[in-house]
């Protein structure tokens, strides 16, 4: 059963770092979907993985980011 993590990405500052977070999740097998907000600089995310892993995955990406409680 997925759940939903919502994470803050502090460094995401325009489009092409939407479409690179994206393309970084959506290579996941245990993301079902996400939904990034390029304004509010979070990404709601859901999944069957942890948040440690969403945030190792988009660390490989280039991208900093936390857990929004």
């Amino acid at each position: 059963m997925s759940n939903k993590i919502k994470l803050s990405v502090p460094g995401m500052m325009c489009g092409g770092c939407v479409s690179s977070i994206n393309k970084a999740l959506d290579a996941e097998a245990q993301v079902v979907s996400s939904n990034v907000d390029l304004p509010t600089k979070t990404v709601l995310i859901e999944t069957d993985a942890s948040a440690a892993f969403l945030i190792n995955t988009l660390k490989t990406a280039g991208y900093e980011a936390s857990e929004v409680s």
